[in-house]
């Protein structure tokens, strides 16, 4: 990072229900030093034992405050006032003027053009992590979204979309032709590629799948249950590593039950650890992801760029799926995976595919972690700052 960096001042304001790329900016500002960095984050849902909106402060690096405001529940629209008055407040209390503010949702970016206007941020990214056409059933609340995106679109420095398809979307759906509104770039998931474990091929299960994820019906792992008896007469010694846990698990234990593919399949339950669980991804051969194909103006998954592929390509694993995420034919195309359909045929027939043959497995395997290369959040970040900070 360049000595100029270090001298900069940053506001990073986000909703917070897991990790994300906010907190993943934040850790990479404080690792390289930044002179004084602003992380506020609100709730994204109210959780019982979730901290309330609050505000971490760091000078070169080091933490030297954070406070967190009561937890208390709020109707949606009251929550969202609430969010930005914390906002504002807390950016004013300061008395700094700021070289950046960084906003993750359209609401708080919206807060940090309107903290331009008053002079105390310099510029202002608008990070878009969700998007989609169709954002709330009602079209009074799905109105007043889109037209707040415009605006954070039309008068943020830079808009962060985190797929292509969101500035087509916005074009097609809401009439923002990227001519225009030509201030989006794609910034993608990343991934900290160094701290990834990467198991050597001799090293690996060469006939276990994995998932990982929350457990949904929507995520497709019913679909490879069903394939599991034809696959495992072709590979004896096949095994369907699944982690993570959710509602639809115990539908998913019935049918193995009555599959009778119990010795087949291992359930892990939910794991905290992000460390664990990249562990046991570098000792699998290859990972799924079945996203449904739901209605476009609906669907998350199609406009954004899901992390899990990110993680399942670092860690050395082809991934099999759906033709949904926005680089699901790249993948395919570089042979990191195959696009398959959530049928027992296609999914029988990319296992064998993949793991019958080690050579092709072992070159699927490589593909896959030099195609992850790039998304090193340290190079996304370094890259993108360095333009913006101009």
């Amino acid at each position: 990072m360049s000595d100029n960096f270090r001298k900069k001042k940053i506001i990073i304001v986000t909703h917070v229900y897991a990790t994300g790329p906010a907190q993943d900016l934040e850790k990479y500002l404080t690792n390289n030093g930044v002179k004084k960095l602003l992380f506020i984050g609100h709730p994204l849902f109210y959780q019982e034992h979730q901290n309330g909106s609050g505000y971490k402060v760091y000078k070169e690096g080091r933490l030297v405050k954070e406070r967190y405001s009561k937890n208390r529940k709020f109707p949606l629209i009251f929550s969202y006032l609430k969010d930005l008055f914390f906002n504002i407040y807390w950016i004013f209390c300061t008395k700094e003027r700021w070289d950046l503010f960084v906003g993750s949702d359209n609401l708080n970016a919206f807060c940090g053009v309107w903290l331009k206007r008053c002079g105390l941020v310099k510029k202002v990214v608008y990070y878009v992590i969700d998007y989609v056409p169709q954002r709330f059933e009602s079209d009074i609340l799905n109105g007043v979204y889109h037209w707040v995106d415009k605006f954070c679109v039309k008068n943020c420095d830079e808009t962060w979309n985190l797929s292509p398809r969101m500035a087509e979307a916005r074009e097609k759906y809401k009439g923002l032709k990227r001519k225009i509104y030509n201030m989006q770039k794609v910034v993608p998931i990343g991934i900290w590629y160094n701290r990834v474990p990467r198991k050597d091929f001799s090293e690996i299960e060469k006939h276990t799948l994995v998932f990982m994820g929350h457990i949904l019906e929507k995520q497709g792992v019913q679909y490879v249950l069903d394939a599991m008896p034809e696959i495992v007469k072709q590979i004896p010694d096949f095994k369907f590593l699944i982690i993570g846990g959710g509602n639809y698990s115990s539908i998913l234990r019935e049918k193995i039950k009555n599959l009778n593919i119990e010795k087949y399949v291992r359930f892990t339950g939910f794991i905290e650890n992000h460390k664990e669980i990249e562990e046991m991804l570098s000792g699998a051969a290859v990972a799924v992801a079945l996203y449904e194909r739901e209605e476009p103006k609906t669907n998350f998954t199609y406009f954004a760029d899901p992390a899990k592929l990110k993680c399942y390509l670092a860690a050395g694993l082809p991934i099999l799926l759906t033709d949904v995420p926005h680089n699901a034919r790249e993948i395919q195309r570089r042979e990191c995976g195959l696009i398959i359909e959530p049928d027992l045929r296609s999914i029988t027939n990319a296992v064998i595919f993949l793991m019958e043959d080690e050579e092709k497995l072992k070159r699927f395997r490589e593909n896959s972690v030099s195609y992850a290369k790039q998304f090193d959040w340290n190079l996304i970040f370094k890259k993108n700052l360095e333009k913006v900070l101009l």
